[in-house]
């Protein structure tokens, strides 16, 4: 399986903040969710990837230097960042007239269904649309030139469960028409992940702690609820992170059936995409 976003030894310094030596590869076919706290780097990284900003390392889109072939691969990726490109006193209409101008594969009427999906109103200025109405313009325009790859920025915030829902559908489907695709989507909504994503990346202070499958993740990761004896028995290099409680402590394993095993340990709870990113930020070694 090709990738189709390669990244290797990615740094970044800003005051009071690092992107450490940051490697992954986005295969193609694939969703992959990028999760961290707020400041961990994840807009840092997306950034760096579209040469938005200047980074050291190597960065390779679609198997070419993202420094080198710029304006080539941004052809082939829909982008969607809190920071919209589109001006405030367009309407969906004049959006969908001028973008033919930006991208040869733009296709009017694949933008059309998207704006009747989202019951966006087609001659109203952006400026007085809904925050949850903008992003899915965004979406909505970064699907329309049929890119190879997807890069979000928090796409589905602000948006309700139902919205929600038909957004993660069209990912899906985005991936289902061409499995050489591939999404790379930053969210705080890690239950929606849970749903899409094929990989979870988690950045923590500039570096990526975890990266692996979603399917092995949710399969293996829990967590044990046990008194402070029952704690001491359980060796450091079985579990994760712990969280002590006022009765009781919370340890996050990474294989559930070797922790039964071992330690005879009956019940281990299921661990969330966000559990995990919770012990990872709050929890003690």
């Amino acid at each position: 399986m090709e990738a189709t976003i390669k990244v290797k030894n990615l740094n970044k310094k800003y005051e009071g903040f690092e992107l450490k030596n940051i490697s992954f590869e986005i295969p193609e076919g694939s969703i992959v969710g990028l999760i961290g706290e707020n400041g961990a780097g994840k807009t840092t990284t997306i950034k760096s990837i579209l040469n938005i900003i200047n980074s050291e390392g190597e960065i390779q889109v679609l198997g070419k230097d993202i420094k080198q072939n710029e304006k080539e691969i941004k052809s082939k990726l829909g982008v969607v960042l809190d920071d919209s490109f589109l001006s405030e006193y367009l309407t969906p209409k004049k959006i969908n007239s001028i973008m033919k101008d930006f991208y040869n594969t733009w296709d009017k009427k694949l933008f059309e269904k998207y704006i009747k999906i989202f019951k966006l109103p087609e001659n109203k200025m952006i400026k007085d649309f809904s925050s949850g109405m903008k992003m899915k313009l965004k979406i909505a325009t970064a699907i329309s030139h049929k890119p190879q790859i997807l890069i979000l920025d928090e796409p589905t915030s602000g948006l309700d469960p139902i919205v929600r829902n038909e957004i993660l559908d069209i990912f899906r489907q985005f991936i289902a028409e061409d499995e050489t695709r591939s999404i790379l989507v930053s969210t705080h909504i890690t239950t929606d992940l849970e749903h899409i994503s094929d990989y979870i990346m988690f950045i923590k202070n500039g570096e990526i702690t975890l990266n692996l499958p979603t399917s092995e993740i949710l399969e293996n990761y829990g967590i044990v609820k046990c008194d402070k004896k029952d704690f001491s028995k359980i060796s450091k290099e079985d579990y994760e992170y712990y969280r002590k409680e006022k009765y009781q402590y919370e340890v996050l394993v990474k294989n559930k059936k070797m922790i039964k095993s071992k330690y005879g340990i009956s019940t281990i709870d299921k661990a969330s995409i966000e559990d995990i990113m919770l012990f990872y930020i709050k929890g003690e070694k």
